[in-house]
Order: structure tokens, then C-alpha cells, then sequence
């Protein structure tokens, strides 16, 4: 029989601290050590209706802008617009040096009074020529004159038909010319095509300017528009007549009702964007100046009730889109799929979840299926 091996006083006294204090290290290690649980916050699935909403930046434009300017080279006489006055259809707002334009415009005048005087007088004496003419057939009828003599009046008739179809031929010409000189004329008094606001005065007066060049510009407010830019992956759905709300940065903390006017069928190839125009349901006062920007809402239809969930709660773990559902305190990752989102957050569920499934929402780190959790209300430092 195997003799006993003593045991000291002092080996039995070191053995109980390390009993005790292997047990502490133990249990801090599975509470505050790598394998502690992971600190989450839990929020369950929600059934609801979804209201989605897109959003998207542009530029307050207007879509009829008139510049008006010249036809001919020439100087400008006199501006009475200024930036910001309101005009009606038909106003002088300028005028442009008519130079000579009024002296060639009487010189034809004169020449239209000349050319009708001659035209009176080419009438006159084509009356003359038929009623000879007439008077020689009957007189020749009758005997009582030579074939010579009627020969003579029918020729002088052929003359004065001639006469008569070149004076109408030029009196048309003149007046032709004297309608090219009024239309001229009045081609250098700038006008307002439309009721709008002078938006833009670029010349002065005394400056020469080029044919076509804009000398002031008018747009009509009741044109004006947001050009509009959605991000491709979000804008789905998006079309004419959908309700907006357009915030100018010029006016915060203010919202003006809106509404999509149209799309276009172009899109940005490179910034993934897609093009709207988004009116104003009520001009706002004073009116936005051309080129603000502006950030707009649209709010799509609404969509069949279901489950939701916080976009935060998404995660992606390698190739799958999914959530992790917490089951006591491990954690399963099960792959969903979403459908639209809302701008308060939310996303739609389409397979993978049913309402009233509990979801981490934020974690203290990331997360795995060995993962053990703990639920709080709140994470330091995470917004939940």
C-alpha cells in the first residue's frame, strides 16, 4: 500500500485562493471578456402600411424665358426695364437706334404715293384705250371707218393694258418694301412677348449689340419649375402628378406645396440620376430667384400593409441581404427581401419575416452565429 503524500498547511491554503479566484477569472471572462454577450437592442417586426417617399435635389428654373434683343446689328437707344419689374404683354422696354430707318421709311412712303398716283393714271388711260377701241369696232361695224385706224386703237388698248399690269406690279413692289421698312422699324422696340418679370438686363444703353443678342430677359412665373434629380435605385415609380413638398434653401423651416409636373426620358448616365420637373401648386412670395436650390419630396403611393422593419437593422453577411433575429440569447442571420423604403427609415419586407419577430437592431460589435447576446434598452454612444 502507496504511503500518503502530505499536503501542508500552506499548499491547501494557496489551493482555496485559486479555486476561488480561477472561478472570478471565469466568470469575467464570460461576462466582460471576449466571450461576454453582446450588448444589443431588440425591436420587433411591425405590420403596417408603408408610405413611401422619395427625395431629391435641384434648381428653380423656368421653363418659358424670353430674350429679347435685336434682329439687326445696332445701338442701343434707350432701357427703361430694370431687374425685377413686373411687365405686361406688349410693353415697350426698349428701343434700339433707328439710325437712318426713319428717313428710308418716309423716302417709301413717298415712293407707295407716287407709284398709286402712277397706277391712277395707268387705270385712267386704260379706261381711255377700251372705250376707243370699243368705239372703233362699232365705227368699223358701221362703215364708218378704215381697218387702219381700228388697228391703231386696239394696239394703243394692248399698250395701255401693259402699261396698267406694270404700274400694279410696281405699285405691289413699293408696297411690299414700305411693309419690309415698317416691320424694321419696328423690330428695334423691344417688347414684352408675355405678363412676366424682367429677370436679367445685360446691355446698357449706348452699347452696340449683335444680331440676336439679348439685350433683357423675361420669364413668365407662372413657368417656374424645380429641375430635379432622384437617384435611379429609389425613384422607381415615380410619375407625373404625384404630390411634393419643395423646400427652397433660402427659406428654412418652410415647405412649399409641390407636384410632379413630368419625367424625362433622358436620365444622367453618369451621376445614376433620373430627371423631373416639379411645379409650384402656388407661386411662392417673392418669388425664388432663377437658380436656387432646392431639396423636394415626393410621396408615392401608398403600399399594402405588411411587415416592416428600421433600415438599420439590415445587415449583409457575405453575398446575403438579411437581419439577425434574436432567439433568447444566441442569434440566427435570416436573408430577407426588401421591397421600398420610407425617408422616416423604414423598409418594406417582402419574405423572410413575419410581424412580431424580435431583431437586433444595433450592436455594441459585429455579430456571428456563435454570437451570445444581451438585450438593453439603449447602447452608449448609438442612437436607437
Amino acid at each position: 500500500m502507496m504511503n500518503s503524500i502530505p499536503i501542508s498547511r500552506r499548499t491547501l491554503a494557496i489551493v482555496a485562493v485559486l479555486i476561488p479566484l480561477a472561478g472570478l477569472l471565469g466568470y469575467v471572462a464570460l461576462r466582460s471578456g471576449p466571450l461576454a454577450p453582446v450588448a444589443v437592442t431588440v425591436v420587433n417586426v411591425e405590420g403596417r402600411a408603408l408610405q413611401p417617399a422619395i427625395f431629391g435635389v435641384g434648381n428653380v428654373e423656368a421653363r418659358q424665358i424670353h430674350r429679347i434683343g435685336p434682329i439687326a446689328p445696332g445701338r442701343l437707344l434707350r432701357l427703361s426695364a430694370e431687374v425685377g419689374d413686373a411687365v405686361k404683354v406688349g410693353q415697350l422696354l426698349g428701343e434700339m437706334d433707328p439710325v437712318d430707318n426713319d428717313d428710308r421709311l418716309r423716302s417709301q412712303e413717298a415712293l407707295v404715293r407716287r407709284t398709286a398716283a402712277m397706277f391712277e393714271d395707268a387705270t385712267a388711260r386704260l379706261t381711255h384705250a377700251s372705250t376707243q377701241a370699243r368705239r372703233y369696232e362699232q365705227l368699223f361695224a358701221e362703215k364708218a371707218t378704215s381697218e387702219e385706224l381700228l388697228a391703231a386703237r386696239r394696239q394703243d388698248l394692248q399698250l395701255a393694258t401693259a402699261l396698267h399690269a406694270a404700274a400694279r406690279e410696281d405699285q405691289a413692289r413699293v408696297q411690299s418694301d414700305l411693309q419690309a421698312l415698317r416691320a424694321q422699324r419696328a423690330s428695334l422696340r423691344l417688347v414684352s412677348p408675355v405678363n412676366g418679370v424682367v429677370t436679367l438686363r445685360e446691355v446698357e444703353p449706348g452699347t452696340t449689340v449683335v444680331a440676336g443678342q439679348a439685350v433683357v430677359e423675361v420669364i413668365d412665373p407662372k413657368t417656374l419649375w424645380i429641375n430635379t434629380r432622384f437617384d435611379q435605385v429609389s425613384a422607381g415609380g415615380l410619375t407625373a402628378a404625384q404630390p411634393a413638398q419643395i423646400a427652397l434653401r433660402s427659406r428654412r423651416g418652410q415647405t412649399l406645396d409641390g407636384q410632379v409636373q413630368r419625367t424625362e426620358l433622358r436620365a444622367d448616365a453618369v451621376t445614376e440620376e433620373l430627371l423631373a420637373k416639379v411645379s409650384f401648386k402656388a407661386l411662392p412670395e417673392p418669388l425664388p430667384p432663377i437658380g436656387e436650390r432646392a431639396e423636394v419630396t415626393v410621396y408615392l403611393p401608398a403600399l399594402p400593409g405588411g411587415p416592416v422593419i428600421p433600415n438599420a437593422a439590415v445587415q449583409r453577411l457575405g453575398k446575403q441581404v438579411g437581419v439577425w433575429v434574436a432567439n433568447g440569447e444566441s442569434v440566427t442571420f435570416v436573408p430577407v427581401k426588401l421591397g421600398r423604403a420610407d425617408l422616416n427609415g423604414h423598409v418594406q419586407v417582402l419574405d423572410g419575416l413575419k410581424v412580431g419577430d424580435a431583431i437586433v437592431l444595433f450592436s455594441e460589435k459585429a455579430l456571428n452565429e456563435r454570437s451570445r447576446i444581451h438585450v438593453v434598452e439603449r447602447l452608449t454612444g448609438v442612437a436607437s
